[in-house]
């Protein structure tokens, strides 16, 4: 008689928990509607200082970088300045046709080619070198003075460069031919064709050199220092320390440096290139860049569907090159930029 009541109050009791406890599908409809939000929000409040922070390079990409992205439909339209964009006429690939079947396409592309290709081949291990030479310096002082030396000339200004390179270089005037012109009795023309590329290449060399060995400075910096002296016991010297731990430690950088140089291959420094034009290495000097400004801007009727239909084709190549690159780098050093 008193076990039948006990039984059904624990069978009620049971029944009971298990209709109270909540289903998953009650637990996950509440984090997504309750607590995700409010826990996204808190972290926010919490750290707005970092927010506010992000918010600067954010507003200074959508404005610059993605806004103007917008006008390049320009490159598929008869623009016309009393219509505006959205009101032109579509034109499809007829600015495309016009650069590709231009008698200029493929010497402005060779120029574009040739300078980025000599920059990269001469100035891109310059920096290394630099850097892990400054890394094994033992004077703090005459390291901080290579230092200031071959970084301040980056802070210098294209137009200040070029004003110096014109008087150092010139033909007539130049400090470096008074004693040229003394022994062989004829100055050289560091701005005429058969010079212009190793001039530009190099006087660029002299300003970023010491900028672009920054990064593989800090890269070395994070290197264990323990591998050094682990090495030094074995009786590893400087070079074979240099080869074994210094390179293989910086190489991510250098990828990745490099993947983004090869997203440059078709961007020469337009402002350098334009202040160090003549009418006598125009036949080297045009660039895309340079192209599509005059175009643009210099001519006696400006196209600017045509200057965008450049500046477009240059963008597109540009991003096969970056990623053609990164897949090469996937493939042979197993480390990419994503």
């Amino acid at each position: 008689m008193t076990t039948l009541p006990r039984s059904t109050d624990t069978a009620t009791t049971s029944e009971a928990t298990v209709t109270e406890r909540p289903t998953p599908e009650h637990v996950t409809i509440g984090r997504r509607t309750g607590k995700r939000p409010n826990m996204l929000w808190m972290r926010v409040r919490r750290s707005w200082q970092l927010y506010l922070l992000l918010a600067l390079p954010m507003g200074y990409c959508l404005i610059f970088l993605y806004w103007p992205m917008y006008g390049l439909q320009l490159a598929f339209k008869d623009f016309n300045i009393v219509k505006g964009i959205t009101a032109s006429p579509w034109a499809g690939t007829k600015y495309l046709s016009q650069f590709f079947n231009s008698y200029l396409f493929w010497p402005v592309l060779r120029n574009t080619l040739v300078l980025n290709l000599y920059g990269l081949l001469a100035l891109f291990p310059l920096p290394i070198i630099l850097a892990v030479m400054m890394n094994h310096v033992r004077s703090s002082k005459f390291r901080k003075s290579v230092q200031l030396i071959t970084y301040a000339p980056h802070f210098i200004s294209v137009v200040v460069l070029v004003g110096i390179v014109i008087m150092l270089l010139s033909p007539v005037t130049g400090v470096i031919n008074i004693p040229i012109r003394a022994l062989t009795g004829d100055g050289i023309d560091f701005l005429g064709p058969s010079m212009f590329a190793h001039t530009f290449v190099w006087s660029g060399a002299w300003q970023n050199l010491g900028y672009s060995a920054i990064i593989y400075l800090a890269a070395l910096a994070g290197i264990d220092p323990e591998l050094h002296e682990a090495a030094r016991v074995d009786g590893a010297g400087m070079w074979r320390r240099i080869w074994h731990i210094d390179l293989p430690g910086i190489m991510p950088v250098m990828i990745t440096l490099l993947i983004l140089n090869m997203g440059q291959m078709l961007s020469v420094g337009f402002e350098k290139v334009l202040l160090m034009q003549n009418s006598l290495n125009t036949g080297v000097s045009e660039v895309i860049d340079t192209y599509s400004y005059k175009v643009a801007f210099a001519g006696q009727l400006p196209q600017y569907s045509y200057a965008t239909a450049i500046g477009l084709f240059k963008s597109v190549i540009s991003l096969i090159l970056i990623l053609l690159a990164n897949w090469l780098a996937r493939r042979v050093a197993k480390q990419g930029l994503f």
